[in-house]
This record gives C-alpha cells, sequence and structure tokens, in this order.
C-alpha cells in the first residue's frame, strides 16, 4: 500500500476528522524520531501503511459494540496501536509502556492532542497497571504466554484479546492451551500478507 492509498483507506473508514488528527500525531512521531527510537528509522517513510494502518485494522475487530469500552494497549512503544486507536474512537484507552522517555512522549502527545479525558499512560509494566479492560492489544512485544500471565488481571471472560503476532505459530498457540482456555480466530494483516492477528475471546486459566 502506498503512503496515499494509506491515508485514503484511514479517510475513508475513519473520515478527514480523524486523519487528520492522526496527522497531527504522525508529525509528532516523525519530529521525536531522531531524538528516541519510537520507531525503526527504516519505517518512517511508509509511517501511515506500517504503523497506521497496521495499528488501526485492530479497530473492527475490537467489535461493533466495542467504541465506548475500555481498551488496554501493552507496551504502546511510539503510540502504536493504542494512540492511533485513541484517536479515531471515544471509548478510554490505557496505554502501558515501561520505558520512561517512551512514556513521557505519549504524555506529551495525549496533552498536545486533547486526550486528557479520554487516555491514562501507565510508565509501568502491564504485571503494574490497574485497569479493567474489554480490549486488549500487544504488537508482537511478548510471547503470547507472558502477554496472557501479566495482564490476566486487566480482564474478564468477555476480554477480546488483539495480538498482531507477524508469522502466525501454531506450535506456541498449541503451547499456550496447555495453560489456558480459549476461543480464538486468525486474521490476516491488510498491510502485510505475511502477518497475522491473532484474536482471543473468553480466556482464563487452567
Amino acid at each position: 500500500m502506498t503512503e496515499d492509498g494509506a491515508q485514503a483507506w484511514v479517510a475513508d473508514r475513519f473520515g478527514p476528522e480523524a486523519t487528520e488528527r492522526l496527522a497531527a500525531f504522525v508529525d509528532m512521531v516523525v519530529a521525536e524520531a531522531p531524538h528516541q527510537n519510537l520507531i525503526a528509522p527504516s519505517t518512517i517513510p511508509t509511517i501511515w501503511d506500517r504503523h497506521v494502518v497496521d495499528s488501526l485494522q485492530l479497530v473492527p475487530l475490537a467489535g461493533a459494540d466495542a467504541g465506548a469500552k475500555r481498551w488496554l494497549d501493552i507496551g504502546t512503544g511510539g503510540g502504536f496501536p493504542g494512540m492511533v486507536v485513541a484517536l479515531v474512537r471515544d471509548g478510554p484507552v490505557d496505554l502501558v509502556e515501561p520505558r520512561r522517555r517512551r512514556a513521557d512522549f505519549l504524555q506529551l502527545c495525549v496533552a498536545r492532542l486533547g486526550l486528557g479525558g479520554q487516555v491514562r499512560v501507565h510508565a509501568s509494566k502491564v504485571e503494574n497497571a490497574t485497569a479493567d479492560a474489554v480490549i486488549i492489544s500487544a504488537r508482537a512485544v511478548a510471547s503470547l504466554q507472558n502477554l496472557l500471565r501479566g495482564a490476566a488481571h486487566c480482564a474478564t471472560k468477555e476480554t477480546r484479546w488483539l495480538l498482531p503476532r507477524g508469522r502466525f505459530d501454531e506450535e506456541e498457540l498449541a503451547a499456550l492451551k496447555q495453560h489456558w482456555r480459549f476461543m480464538f480466530h486468525v486474521e490476516q494483516s491488510v498491510t502485510n500478507p505475511e502477518s497475522s492477528i491473532v484474536v482471543l475471546d473468553g480466556v482464563s486459566a487452567r
């Protein structure tokens, strides 16, 4: 997807106002990039495709009735997907980022983009965060086992987990079933045909 195509994809699905807010956030990420490694430098020229669209493809997977409910994003890093998701929906969003400089950048973005009433930044590991989340996302920041173990206290059996994973690993999922009960399906990424998104529902420990 070209950058123009990616911006058109966003505008078609989320409207011009949301696209404008996203553009302001993208400008902040690009401006901060020389000072800290928010995203891989090689991906800056394709930031709308590689990061914005890649993040926004999770929104419809959250479910039609999830727009006003709490979303927790683990390992938000430079704002993907959590900050991007917050810019196109009305519900509360918790961003969990243990690295202090990145958490400070996220907090600055919250202030400048007027998201103070919607977005909370947790400058900590998810094990130390407190939230009651209906949606939990994590963009390939840890193994599935560690994600579920670390964030289980923020979830209920009604929580939907949206987990972009790169190439789908059947063995990792099989190993997960030894410790957790869940239903799952796998979505193909719209930005990379070799990448997948694992969707888990009804998660509980065995």
